[in-house]
């Protein structure tokens, strides 16, 4: 990435907004034609936590898992989805800024900024089982069932050993041919990988596979402008966070900074009527 910021928000990553609109536009499409984008309707806004820098998120056995970033602020949460309560919490080491975390198993695994090193937790006490290496910096994790899925910003997604954490692939996404910078957040919803791209108020699914974006999420207007102003950064309090309860075929989302997380239901927008859910 292009750098950080000094002051208060030490670590914030810098993106490069030209090369992004000048590679993608408003509406990329694909080598065989345009990629489909929905648009959505909300179902139910729940609380946030408004000082939350929310790396990470994801939905398990009836809560919310979220991690937060920030050197001094970063965290590991438990929290009440209705309520937005933090039911259990544990505080990363202030050297450390916290990234993306995914559930495996007992065990919750949790990256970090650019210290290229991550934590295994005990998913029930969220206490630290031990630590491990990684190359190059960390910025989201999410899980397949057999992989563990992760990214660093790049254009390149890694899949994992969720039992070694050694490295057994990657892909390049690509939008248009192009590879597409700044992948954050993931989450894995009915075999497509979803994730957040820095900076974006759009989520863009892609195929495991392949690694070409085959739908686009447009967000845009989902948080409102009184919501944002209410935020300690307005440039940084971007859409930041998926979770998906499978069982309930329900899609969350939410952002760093924001005070409300969203249950949503996509809609095609070219046909507006047709929802992708089966409810």
């Amino acid at each position: 990435m292009a750098g950080r910021t000094s002051g208060p928000f030490t670590g914030i990553r810098i993106p490069i907004f030209a090369a992004l609109l000048i590679a993608y536009g408003c509406g990329p499409s694909s080598e065989t034609g345009p990629v489909p984008e929905y648009t959505f309707t909300v179902v139910h806004a729940y609380p946030h936590d408004p000082r939350a820098f929310t790396e990470g998120l994801f939905y398990q056995d009836g809560f919310l898992y979220e991690s937060t970033g920030l050197a001094g602020q970063s965290s590991i949460r438990k929290v009440e989805l209705q309520t937005g309560k933090i039911l259990q919490q544990q505080d990363v080491p202030a050297a450390y800024f916290g990234e993306g975390i995914a559930p495996w198993k007992d065990r919750l695994i949790a990256l970090t900024y650019t210290t290229q090193l991550g934590f295994v937790y005990d998913r029930n006490s969220l206490t630290v089982r031990r630590a491990f290496q990684y190359p190059g910096q960390g910025w989201a994790l999410t899980q397949d069932g057999k992989r563990l899925i992760m990214d660093d910003g790049t254009p390149q997604i890694r899949f994992w050993d969720p039992e070694t954490l050694a490295e057994i692939g990657r892909i390049t996404v690509t939008a248009d041919g192009r590879p597409l910078q700044d992948l954050n957040e993931l989450e894995w919803v009915k075999g497509e990988i979803y994730a957040n791209i820095w900076h974006w108020d759009r989520i863009a699914r892609i195929d495991p596979a392949s690694g070409k974006v085959v739908g686009w999420i447009d967000l845009a207007g989902l948080l409102n402008a009184d919501d944002r102003l209410a935020g300690p950064d307005g440039v940084e309090q971007v859409l930041n966070g998926i979770a998906y309860d499978a069982a309930g075929d329900r899609l969350f989302v939410t952002g760093k900074w924001w005070p409300k997380l969203f249950e949503i239901r996509l809609v095609n927008k070219t046909a507006k009527t047709k929802e992708v859910w089966n409810r």
